[in-house]
């Protein structure tokens, strides 16, 4: 892991000083309201539906167990809300369940002291109130963590692939690069208030785990004929309510060269990106627009860059071999066992011994660059608890799994789970005995039930409509093992409204919440894709039919994947079978599914 300098380290406290002075100076109202709110979104306080919300940054998904532990405590002692306004959220949600779900027999409940994991490897929190703000913030810095540009108009968290620097195709590791972008992006003068915020995602991996073409800038390590090393770049990608897949403008970019180039990306979309439309905001449409003008502008402006300004952002050669000096692979104490066949014969057995655990190996499990390691993914995925969420205590076991078999380092994934990228082979027994103990060894990754969803409207101010409650009627149906390992690989997305937080375009099965006279409604898609080789090439998904209410969505869900098991072939996955069939047979089954559901009631 990248370990954080003393200039870091100061940089980071003094921001924390900073903004308790400025949380102090609001609360005495000598700082108006209207100049606190930019300061504190800065910091990553945002206002939502019922109190603040803080999300935390996590460049690139590493956790250190130590780092994890604090925002445990931050869950347990912190995210605590006023009881009368928690309360009167909880009677007003309490209401809402049988009225705007339309009878959805499963209500979404409140709850507080936890954390919640985003796709864009970030951690939120939904009830910490603002006057405990300055405090946590602290909290934050003691473990070298901030919420500095997780909001704004400003360039985001940069995110990566889960498994960067352990990848079996990897390569070349992208998190020295994520890290170099960190540094540079962070406060960068110029880029401070963009026309919208600004999303990067870099990775190094042949397949495409970080969604890097449905990012505003998309980094792709590879190398040329001559085993150059450089990035394949993308621009232009993004979700919302006009979802788009980046375009290629650099076949291939020499590494060292990247900031310089991506200052010119950014540069040209400061000057003529849309400030007058919130909607039309974004990278996406400036290039959607312009096309290959754009591309042209980016290219004049790299070269005035290079040649006037005499490339200022250029990586050494030193400076990439200090900041990867920091992603080492860590020194394992532990007796791994080296000879091959050792290794297979006590797994083997295991699995023979258990079928959960060799579903556990199957799912759950990766494999790794070093042949000795695996890479095992912790699921946070369950009945009654929101997909991402993890408790206090979970956190503070998951930190227990962290530094007893995976070098202290933990990972956030896209997917909305925790990842431990150390884990010795032979240990996989006794790990998934302690995962196992602790909730965390449910083998359903990749499956139906691992499924992304966004906070939606138990929580955000933007939302349309509610994801959680949808995500758990969806879960209780499919509880059984045997039928989500019969069912395969899935990847199902749940957003809230319009700005896509749960990814819903890019699910094989997308459920979007929308408002429909005042009441909640949703409209599912079908054959959206990540760019993963699971999914094949990014794609958004196509709409089925009208929107459905709350109690018709499992029911349509429900007759999708029944069509799906009557035309799939012999191991074909769900996505492989909705592309040569076609949308018609699917499109029927949601029709009759919701005919049914009307006239049952």
């Amino acid at each position: 892991m990248y370990q954080y300098t003393e200039f870091d380290r100061q940089f980071v406290r003094a921001r924390a000083d900073q903004y308790r002075d400025q949380l102090t100076r609001w609360q005495a109202g000598t700082l108006p309201e209207d100049e606190f709110r930019p300061l504190r979104l800065q910091n990553g306080w945002y206002v939502q539906r019922y109190a603040p919300m803080l999300r935390v940054a996590v460049p690139y998904g590493e956790l250190s167990s130590a780092q994890v532990r604090v925002l445990a405590k931050i869950a347990r002692e912190y995210d605590q809300p006023n009881a009368e306004l928690f309360q009167a959220a909880q009677a007003k949600q309490d209401l809402l369940g049988p009225v705007l779900t339309g009878g959805l027999a499963i209500s979404s409940k409140l709850t507080a002291g936890y954390a919640h994991f985003t796709t864009r490897q970030n951690i939120q929190y939904n009830w910490i109130p603002l006057d405990k703000s300055a405090d946590v913030m602290d909290l934050l810095a003691s473990v070298d963590m901030h919420g500095i540009q997780t909001s704004g108009n400003c360039i985001r968290n940069i995110t990566s692939d889960e498994r960067a620097g352990i990848a079996a195709d990897e390569i070349a590791d992208p998190r020295p690069f994520g890290e170099i972008l960190r540094q540079w992006s962070t406060l960068h003068p110029e880029f401070a208030f963009l026309p919208r915020k600004f999303k990067i995602a870099v990775s190094g991996a042949r397949e495409d785990r970080a969604a890097t073409a449905w990012h505003d800038v998309g980094l792709h390590l590879i190398r040329n004929t001559e085993g150059e090393l450089g990035f394949k770049v993308l621009v232009g990608g993004g979700m919302g309510r006009t979802p788009i897949i980046g375009t290629v403008i650099r076949e291939f970019l020499p590494w060292h060269q990247v900031m310089n180039f991506i200052e010119a990306i950014v540069r040209v979309y400061n000057r003529y990106g849309r400030r007058d439309n919130i909607y039309k905001a974004r990278i996406k449409i400036l290039v959607k627009a312009e096309g290959q003008r754009y591309i042209d502008d980016v290219e004049a402006e790299y070269l005035q860059i290079m040649e006037h300004d005499g490339g200022p952002h250029t990586i050494t050669q030193e400076e990439l071999d200090r900041v990867t000096a920091c992603f080492v692979p860590p020194s394992l104490s532990c007796d791994r066992k080296t000879a091959d066949a050792k290794i297979a014969n006590i797994l083997r057995a295991a699995a023979e011994d258990d079928i959960e655990f060799g579903r556990w190996l199957k799912q759950n499990v990766a494999s790794h660059k070093n042949p000795d390691l695996r890479a095992v993914t912790l699921s946070f995925k369950r009945l009654g608890q929101a997909p991402g969420d993890a408790t206090a205590d979970q956190l503070d076991k998951a930190a227990e799994l962290a530094d007893a078999f995976s070098a202290g380092e933990l990972r956030v994934t896209h997917d909305q789970n925790l990842l431990l990228p150390w884990v010795a082979c032979d240990q996989l027994p006794e790990l998934w005995r302690a995962a196992r103990k602790a909730g965390f060894a449910r083998p359903n990754i990749r499956l139906l039930t691992d499924m992304i969803a966004c906070p939606g409207g138990d929580f955000c101010s933007l939302a349309n409509a509610r994801s959680i409650p949808i995500a758990e009627a969806i879960t209780e149906r499919y509880q059984d093992m045997d039928e989500l390992h019969d069912l395969g690989e899935i990847d199902l997305h749940i957003s809230g409204c319009i700005n896509s937080c749960g990814h819903h375009h890019s699910g094989h099965i997308g459920i979007l919440g929308v408002d429909k006279d005042g009441l909640e409604w949703y409209q599912v898609s079908l054959g959206g894709s990540d760019g993963s080789t699971l999914s094949g090439d990014p794609v958004p998904g196509k709409v089925v039919g009208p929107s459905f209410t709350a109690s018709e969505v499992p029911e349509v869900i429900e007759a999708v994947l029944e069509t799906y098991r009557q035309h799939r072939t012999t191991g074909e996955t769900f996505i492989t079978t909705l592309r040569r069939v076609g949308m018609e047979p699917y499109k029927a089954a949601a029709k009759s599914a919701r005919i049914a559901v009307v006239e049952q009631a």
